[in-house]
């Protein structure tokens, strides 16, 4: 079964909606007020099967939007999801300011199939009618309604005339709608939210892509509450699951009708980010007042979100009617908007349709070189450079396929083959799930060998870089920088030793001084056995800075020559090595030992019996036990 979203669209009092109760025979106008003014105030919906060319049935699901002036907003929260229009005219008016307001919406959203229906055919004569026809094809034509591609059909819905003539016209345009994905990620932006007595809360929308089926969890976007899917509607009818085309209703289980309201949307769960940010491509109407100016405020409309956003045109101050721009809009609050969405935008005041145009970009970066390249690929390329584009905008750092995911709204399997295509064409670099853009990869491969050079450069006295800093310097993450170092081992280029990270075959250089006092800190330590002297003390004795004092003395302690046990003791290895000795040997008299018979066999104070005997407790030599140590 095929399913397909038909819309309405025309000025007020067109009817409209009497040609969808005449289709279906389904009053799409549900509120009091709608039947007691005799208008469409709110979206209305209904829906009929017919029989398809090839035997299969054809689900087409009706939303019927109100065409006064006042309400274009409501109009617009359905129209987002349509697959097929029927611009509603009136024979006895023709074109009027909302048909005209409503088609520019249409084109703006890239509507295109459709079926021009000139209504109240029984109220004109023959001649007015095609005075009508006249008119209507002068305005709709070059574009997608033109009379030469698209039927104009005329119809009574009082008289039902026309109206099978209008039911052929639908099937025949439904076998060139190309059907939605049921395959991709489920969305469903909500337009109607209430409370339903014996199932609870209750929403609707139009699931413009992916499939819901019962018990699924899913996501409320922008809250990020999780809701649960108590039960399945579709078309009025109950089932287990609703896919890609079709109007839905689900019954949740995880949220009041407080918690929800028109404009958010439903999605899997952890799958999109929050964004305020969007960059895309705009076209200004010929037909708009005036220009748009760089920084203006408008209302923006996309499925059935509505907010006031702030426009930053990229490289321009204004454009002009009938121009097109890239833009970034700043949106007051975080929102679900992904590449390929479109949207309208309506001037702030008086509110009147200006513009619309699409999504290239939902995570954009805040300054970014080349920018108009980068959207120019986003609007023009194919899956290859749309990839290979934004994963070097991350230059090193790479992305995984949840980010890929996130930022361009395709499904897990399809970006899993394209990058396995890419990445076995040496295009890309793949390491612990996130990939590179191959020059990226070679760049960052420089880029360490020479962070690593500068090091030793500055630090003629240190062993090595430590791998945290190397790692932020290179700015990559910690999967990669495990990566690339490993390759550059592999390469002979680098070493790592312990922590530190320094070329192949470096080894510090000391100047005459330096060596001298290498060998003056050394024997102070070595000749002092346990009784060691203040660090300070040796240092402050020596001929060079206390800073390349201090780094010799690291060296000596990365060497283990040198081997510190507390804030303010140092030992040399040998003294320890000795100590250790000489508690194995006092093992054989006792199994335990006291800090007066540590003291007494040492010869040191308690000044240093504490901190060599909690040093012994952490080496494993020993262990504390009240007042005791129990030798190991």
């Amino acid at each position: 079964m095929k399913s397909i979203i038909v819309g309405t669209a025309g000025h007020i009092d067109h009817g409209k909606t009497a040609l969808v109760k005449a289709l279906t025979g389904i009053d799409a106008d549900r509120l009091e007020e709608e039947k007691r003014r005799g208008i469409t105030i709110d979206l209305g919906f209904a829906h009929m099967d017919l029989p398809g060319p090839n035997g299969e049935t054809l689900r087409l699901g009706f939303v019927d939007v109100p065409g006064h002036e006042r309400f274009v907003r409501n109009m617009l929260a359905g129209v987002g999801g349509i697959d097929l229009v029927l611009l509603v005219i009136a024979a006895d008016e023709a074109i009027k300011p909302q048909t005209r307001e409503h088609f520019d919406i249409l084109q703006l959203l890239g509507v295109q199939r459709g079926i021009t229906v000139l209504t109240k055919s029984d109220a004109v004569d023959a001649e007015t009618l095609d005075v009508a026809k006249l008119e209507v094809e002068d305005f709709l034509r070059g574009t997608f309604l033109d009379a030469s591609k698209s039927p104009m059909l005329a119809v009574s819905s009082l008289t039902g005339s026309g109206l099978d003539e209008l039911k052929r016209a639908m099937v025949a345009a439904t076998a060139e709608v190309k059907p939605r994905d049921s395959h991709a990620i489920a969305r469903l932006p909500i337009d109607r939210v209430f409370t339903m007595k014996g199932f609870g809360t209750v929403v609707t929308g139009t699931l413009v892509a992916g499939t819901i089926r019962r018990e699924d969890e899913l996501e409320v976007f922008p809250t990020a509450r999780r809701v649960r899917v108590r039960g399945v509607h579709v078309h009025g009818q109950a089932s287990e699951v609703a896919t890609a085309g079709q109007r839905t209703a689900l019954n949740l289980s995880g949220a009041s009708t407080e918690d929800l309201t028109r404009g958010m949307t439903l999605v899997p769960p952890a799958t999109f980010e929050k964004t305020r940010r969007v960059d895309v491509s705009l076209r200004l109407l010929a037909s708009a007042s005036r220009p748009l100016k760089d920084r203006a405020r408008v209302h923006l409309h996309s499925y059935a979100m509505e907010t006031v956003v702030e426009i930053v045109l990229h490289g321009k101050k204004q454009v002009e009617p009938g121009e097109q721009a890239l833009a970034r809009i700043k949106l007051p609050e975080a929102a679900l908007l992904l590449p390929g969405d479109r949207f309208i935008l309506r001037q702030f005041s008086p509110v009147v349709t200006i513009g619309g145009g699409v999504v290239l970009d939902s995570s954009p970066i805040a300054r970014m070189a080349k920018l108009g390249d980068f959207l120019d690929t986003l609007s023009n390329g194919d899956a290859k450079a749309i990839l290979t584009a934004r994963i070097a905008r991350t230059d090193q750092k790479g992305m995984s396929i949840s980010q890929l995911v996130a930022e361009t709204g395709w499904t897990r399997p399809v970006l899993e083959a394209q990058l396995a295509s890419m990445t076995e064409a040496g295009d890309l670099w793949s390491t612990g799930g996130r990939f590179l853009h191959s020059p990226a990869l070679k760049a960052l491969k420089v880029n360490v060998v020479t962070a690593v050079a500068e090091f030793h450069k500055k630090n003629p006295l240190v062993g090595g870089i430590s791998k945290e800093e190397l790692r932020a310097r290179v700015d990559t993450t910690p999967e990669v920088f495990e990566a690339v170092t490993a390759m550059l081992i592999r390469e002979k280029k680098i070493e790592v030793a312990g922590d530190l990270v320094r070329l192949a075959g470096h080894s510090v250089v000391m100047k005459d001084e330096e060596s001298e006092s290498k060998k003056k800190i050394e024997d102070a330590f070595a000749s002092a056995g346990l009784k060691v002297p203040p660090l300070h003390d040796v240092i402050g004795g020596l001929k060079i800075d206390k800073v390349r004092a201090q780094k010799i003395v690291t060296l000596l302690l990365r060497d283990k020559v040198l081997i510190k046990i507390s804030e303010e003791l140092v030992f040399h290895r040998a003294a320890l090595d000795q100590l250790r000795n000489q508690i194995a040997a006092y093992k054989a008299k006792s199994a335990k030992i006291d800090v007066a018979a540590f003291k007494a066999l040492t010869g040191v104070s308690r000044k240093y019996a504490i901190p060599l005997l909690e040093y012994l407790d952490r080496e494993r030599v020993t262990r504390r036990v009240g007042d005791m140590r129990e030798i190991f």
